[in-house]
């Protein structure tokens, strides 16, 4: 029995190693766009990019961990039963009660995993997160306008322009586009010069010997204005005096709070490991197939449970802090709820469907 319980559990490991790897992969993409945009947005330094994008992935990989378990174990009961070798295994005496000891094996030290992801590394890498985040932006705002680019600010309501620069760093030929609604304000000088203000926020850009034209495109109408010397204000992001979210806050410090927010916060983060012990629950069950059906026939139906699964559970999430369900329940009726599910098709809940529909 032990040969075939370290060979189920090699089987449940790979599929579980393989799924959670190509799911990773998806969020590393995702993240990987979502920070170069921003990047690409606020200039931030190329040096702090890469950090910014793996604290990103940390913070959110402990998601995949329920899912890759749950498909993981699906395919590799799926493709064992498929290919009979669990009839074999059955006519040896291998009953469901001994195939629950390798899936135990696995199922334990993920969601051990989880926990220290959800409740330890999670939070750490958030807070690290918005940390590297606002120094990057103050670094990103102190960096020289490059010649012959074009440079942003203001969600792009402020592009400027410089054909280039002195040896002192005074621009040459400067072009500067403003939107305000429908309106466009286009100026152009001669010379101008950047000024960044102590708190290393706000800049104003100086021109000199230049011409400003403001109006509506497609309308006749506008004005004119030559100038010898002109300042413009560069709206730049505002750092607010930071306070940390409920996704930072230590887990030991939501634990005192009796705040509504942060208990949904505490039973969010407690809910993903106990996730992983109820979706393999019942993967063991949904994996198994009947005669000439297909190895992948019970996929479908383990990505609809994780799906209603996770939307329920952030409703519910949603419900708790608004004052929708009682502090008693709390987001622990969704679980329980899916752990009654995963004893009835245990208990061969699914079985008796299938007869019913034959």
């Amino acid at each position: 029995m032990r040969i075939l319980q370290r060979y189920f559990w090699r089987e449940m490991v790979q599929n579980f190693a393989g799924v959670t790897l190509a799911l990773g992969a998806i969020l590393i993409i995702y993240q990987l766009g979502a920070v170069l945009a921003r990047a690409a947005e606020l200039q931030y330094p190329r040096g702090l990019v890469l950090q910014l994008f793996a604290l990103g992935a940390a913070e959110n990989f402990a998601i995949l961990l329920p899912l890759g378990l749950l498909l993981g174990v699906v395919l590799a009961v799926g493709r064992m039963y498929h290919e009979n070798e669990m009839v074999a295994a059955q006519a040896c005496g291998f009953g469901r009660a001994h195939i629950y000891v390798p899936l135990l094996a696995l199922a334990l030290p993920v969601a051990a995993l989880s926990a220290w992801m959800n409740l330890q590394l999670a939070p750490a890498a958030a807070t690290q997160r918005a940390y590297l985040s606002a120094q990057a932006l103050r670094a990103g705002l102190a960096v020289p306008f490059e010649v012959g680019r074009f440079r942003s600010f203001d969600a792009g309501r402020t592009v400027v322009y410089a054909r280039s620069a002195a040896a002192d760093g005074e621009l040459r030929s400067v072009f500067i586009k403003q939107t305000a609604g429908p309106e466009v304000i286009a100026t152009v000088a001669q010379r101008a010069r950047r000024e960044v203000g102590s708190d290393g926020l706000s800049q104003t850009i100086v021109l000199y010997e230049g011409e400003r034209l403001n109006g509506v495109p497609g309308e006749q109408k506008f004005r004119r204005l030559r100038f010898e010397s002109l300042r413009i204000p560069l709206a730049a992001p505002e750092l607010a005096a930071h306070r940390a979210r409920l996704d930072e806050r230590p887990t030991l410090q939501l634990l005192r709070s009796s705040e509504r927010p942060a208990r949904a916060e505490l039973q969010w983060r407690l809910g993903l490991p106990l996730m992983v012990l109820v979706g393999a629950a019942c993967a063991l069950p949904l994996g198994r197939l009947r005669p000439r059906q297909g190895r992948y026939a019970k996929v479908w139906q383990a990505v609809v449970l994780f799906a209603v699964y996770g939307n329920l559970t952030t409703a519910a999430r949603t419900w708790y802090e608004h004052g929708v369900t009682p502090s008693l329940l709390g987001l622990w009726w969704v679980h329980a709820l899916f752990v009654a599910l995963a004893a009835w098709l245990t208990l061969g809940g699914s079985a008796l469907f299938r007869r019913r529909r034959a």
